[in-house]
C-alpha cells in the first residue's frame, strides 16, 4: 500500500505555485523596477490581479485534505 504524505505534497504544490506566480510576474518586473512612466501603474494593477489569483490558489492548497484536491488547486498549464 502506498501512503502519500499530504503535508509534503502541499509543500511541493506551494513551491510549484510560487514558481508559476514568479513566471507571471516577470514581464511586469522591469516596468515596476524601472518606474517607466505610463507602464508602472498598469504593471502594478496586473500584478495585483496575479497576486489575488495565487492567494486563492494558496488558500485552496492549504484547505485541501486529499491529493486530488491539491492537484485541482494547482496552476493549469
Amino acid at each position: 500500500m502506498i501512503t502519500i504524505n499530504t503535508t509534503k505534497a502541499k509543500t511541493v504544490a506551494h513551491n510549484l505555485r510560487r514558481a508559476a506566480r514568479a513566471a507571471e510576474f516577470q514581464p511586469y518586473d522591469d516596468a515596476i523596477a524601472k518606474q517607466i512612466p505610463g507602464q508602472a501603474d498598469g504593471a502594478e494593477a496586473a500584478r495585483a490581479l496575479i497576486r489575488a489569483k495565487y492567494a486563492t490558489m494558496q488558500a485552496d492548497i492549504d484547505a485541501a485534505s486529499t491529493i486530488d484536491e491539491i492537484k485541482a488547486a494547482m496552476p493549469q498549464e
